[in-house]
């Protein structure tokens, strides 16, 4: 089963001993189909500046300044966002002040949401705090939101 005699490289279960350069395990996961696992967590004590991206599910207990896309987000009850978010399914307990974009889109009774929603489906429970405007959408993923000055002006 096992010879002395071949060559490095030619078993295809045998691991690689070049070292991956900067990029590679980037490329890799772009790479890979997207497993099912649990979801990415920003914990109540994490403040991220900047946009986030994600192939999987997304819970945001901390405080994220910038822009999120997720297949799925879940804002938890300490969670707070401001920026867009784009993703399949969002679920908001926490604050949001940003855009939202999905396909189905829930408000839970604790949310506290100022901006603008374009959705295919939108549910807001009781109590549920929203500012904005709601937009539905066939497929809220591929259209950009319109600036607000362009609304107004009717051009």
């Amino acid at each position: 089963m096992f010879t002395k005699g071949k060559p490095e490289g030619s078993n295809p279960v045998a691991p690689s001993t070049t070292k991956p350069t900067a990029g590679e395990p980037l490329r890799q996961a772009a790479t890979k189909p997207a497993a099912r696992s649990a979801p990415s967590l920003i914990s109540g004590d994490m403040k991220v500046k900047g946009s986030m991206v994600s192939e999987g599910e997304i819970q945001i207990d901390g405080s994220i300044e910038g822009d999120v896309k997720a297949t799925a987000l879940t804002v938890g009850d300490t969670g707070e966002i401001s920026g867009e978010i784009v993703a399949e399914t969002i679920v908001v307990r926490g604050k949001v002040k940003g855009h939202i974009r999905a396909r189905k889109v829930q408000l839970a009774s604790s949310a506290k949401v100022e901006g603008d929603i374009t959705h295919s489906s939108l549910s807001i429970e009781a109590n549920a705090v929203f500012e904005g405007q709601v937009k539905h959408s066939d497929d809220p993923l591929k259209t950009a939101p319109k600036p607000v000055s362009a609304m107004q002006t009717g051009s």
